[in-house]
């Protein structure tokens, strides 16, 4: 279906994962993104932890965490974050609208790397400095695509809605192309366009097809089957059997192993944008509508954003090949060696800086791998744009992100 996907193709609705939607036993602790990692990680020496950059990194992650009261509630207060309302109501038409846009920009939160980074050049998209302002200004990498999207809706075109982006009628390839229209002093288009078309298609089709036109019917669907207590393990498993175009897997070494990138991701954002606020005055809030007991199952997101800072600070080290490669700026291809080493040993660094952390606060399960992939890619962001310096422990240079073309981040 897609010359960037490297499973085999399927049916558009997996009628299996329809009809047993949150029947997935995910075990007590197990997610096989973890075992996927520890298998390739093993198999395939090209990048290693550094136990030596996993102790000092945690404790200096944890230290900024508490300092910049980075939580959960971080989410609410980016600029371009379309916000649910703040005390949780199913009937609230805002609740479903944030569903959608998160839903939306999940399905196309992939490859905004630029042939042209650091450049003035580079693809980017004009629009507002965030919602309500009267400024603008050019948002590039992955905020280029919630600028987009928030462009279109601010223009009264209903581009989060699923019934309005399956239909080639009401919503034409053109006017998709429209939507992404660069800044006019850009000299690249959006990667991957005719791909973000065909994933639109497809889960709009889903949606409209067997929940109702919505991410909130699947979510709902999904909560009945679960008698509301699904996890968010088993959601990520329910939405890759019933998206295709979420179904980050291939195989390796004769073994098939899952990364889960968006599918994750997508999970972790409901979940970021729906966490309960405490009442002014107080401190408990209610519990979580979709996930009350958290998501510490789920792993960090495997990009190359986030490698990247795990890198700088030590947490993984790679081979001097691989180090020629990203400095020259060399294609890794999707499902090569390289790329799935630096996926996979990501993953479990992740996992270890979390492990560390949880063993300074004494057991506390406050702080989960979502969290501290949440903060370590707006660290790395904030070092991209020379708005942060990491300061009292050792780093190493800032190597270029790797540089894969797929669908799947």
């Amino acid at each position: 279906m897609f010359s960037t996907l490297t499973t085999p193709q399927e049916p558009l609705l997996n009628e299996k994962a329809i009809h047993e939607i949150g029947n997935i036993d995910d075990g007590v602790n197990s997610n096989p993104v973890i075992d996927s990692a520890k298998y390739i990680y093993e198999k395939t020496k090209i990048v290693e932890l550094n136990p030596e950059g996993i102790e000092s990194a945690s404790r200096y992650i944890h230290s900024r965490l508490l300092a910049d009261a980075y939580s959960p509630g971080t989410w609410r207060t980016q600029p371009l974050h379309l916000c649910p309302p703040p005390i949780y109501s199913a009937k609230d038409p805002r609740t479903r609208a944030t569903l959608d846009w998160i839903f939306l920009i999940s399905s196309l939160n992939f490859s905004f790397w630029s042939e042209l980074e650091g450049q003035s050049s580079r693809y980017a998209i004009q629009w507002l400095e965030g919602w309500g302002s009267s400024q603008t200004k050019s948002w590039t990498g992955y905020w280029s695509l919630l600028a987009a999207i928030n462009r279109a809706l601010e223009a009264h075109i209903p581009i989060t809605d699923p019934a309005f982006y399956s239909s080639e009628l009401l919503c034409p390839d053109s006017l998709i192309a429209d939507i992404f229209t660069a800044a006019s002093d850009s000299a690249e288009s959006i990667p991957l366009l005719r791909e973000r078309i065909m994933v639109l298609r497809e889960v709009g089709f889903i949606l409209c097809s067997s929940f109702g036109g919505s991410f909130q019917g699947f979510l709902e669907e999904f909560q009945r089957r679960n008698n509301n207590a699904g996890t968010a393990l088993q959601l990520v498993h329910v939405v890759t059997e019933t998206f295709p175009s979420f179904r980050d897997e291939t195989w390796y070494h004769g073994r098939q192993v899952f990364f889960w990138k968006r599918a994750q991701i997508l999970v972790a954002e409901t979940w970021a944008a729906f966490y309960p606020v405490p009442p002014p005055g107080g401190s408990n809030a209610e519990p979580h509508p979709f996930f009350p007991n958290g998501i510490e199952q789920l792993t960090m997101f495997a990009d190359y954003r986030v490698p990247q800072i795990l890198h700088h600070l030590r947490l993984i080290s790679y081979t001097p090949a691989l180090l020629s490669l990203l400095r020259n700026h060399v294609p890794l291809a999707p499902g090569s060696p390289e790329e799935l080493c630096i996926r996979a040993a990501s993953i479990l660094a992740v996992e270890a800086i979390r492990d560390k952390i949880l063993l300074i606060n004494a057991g506390s399960s406050a702080v989960s791998s979502v969290l501290i992939d949440f903060y370590l890619w707006d660290l790395a962001k904030s070092i991209e744009k020379g708005e942060k310096n990491i300061e009292g422990i050792e780093t190493v240079e800032m190597i270029p992100a790797h540089r894969t073309r797929s669908i799947w981040y």
